[in-house]
């Protein structure tokens, strides 16, 4: 029986506003701490992506490509996470399928004015976790630049203070403190963790 995985299928907003030198390496970067290319992670279309992972690290990797996309101004990232198992495994991601696959596919297609969201075969988990994301993305979805560079590296980060986030970024703790709070990054944390112990007991 092959467990559940997580497939993230994303595309950059406003991608052709911005020269791709600018936000490619960015995406790559981000990316690459998930997993290996192509097996894991592709970019296809010029601005379409997709990323499999385990997932326990579906939501955090979402959120980690969104803060890293949103260094740069006027771009984000749209993001669908499906869960569920993978029938097929080819040498690259795009080309396996199963339906995680599905899901995540069906869930891009339904994200209109929302930059984030989930699908499993589970109703009631999708409902509560999506009614989350649509929450948090009132304040991820205004992230700046500035904030967005201190939430990816306190993401990065996890076992670090203020401090020393402040010593690493050439910033005031002042700084960090006030940029962690506006980005609503302690409640982003519990919300993981919410949608971690809702996943054990799918």
């Amino acid at each position: 029986m092959m467990s559940m995985i997580a497939i993230l299928t994303g595309d950059i907003k406003n991608s052709s506003e911005h020269k791709a030198s600018k936000w490619l390496p960015l995406l790559k970067q981000a990316l690459a701490r998930y997993g290996k290319e192509p097996i894991d992670w592709e970019i296809y279309r010029g601005d379409s992506f997709q990323l499999q992972t385990i997932p326990e690290n579906a939501l955090e990797a979402a959120i980690y490509i969104k803060a890293s996309i949103k260094q740069i101004r006027h771009m984000d990232v749209r993001i669908a996470i499906g869960l569920g198992k993978k029938n097929y495994e080819a040498p690259k991601i795009t080309e396996s399928n199963g339906p995680a696959f599905v899901n995540s596919g069906q869930c891009f297609e339904n994200l209109k004015k929302q930059n984030l969201g989930i699908r499993t075969s589970n109703k009631k988990f999708d409902e509560q976790i999506n009614l989350l994301l649509e929450l948090a993305l009132l304040t991820m979805d205004n992230w700046t630049p500035a904030i967005s560079k201190t939430v990816k590296c306190a993401m990065e980060n996890p076992g670090m203070n203020q401090k020393e986030l402040a010593s690493l970024l050439n910033k005031s703790q002042g700084n960090i403190s006030e940029e962690l709070n506006k980005a609503g990054f302690d409640e982003v944390k519990k919300m993981i963790q919410f949608y971690n112990n809702q996943l054990a007991q799918l």
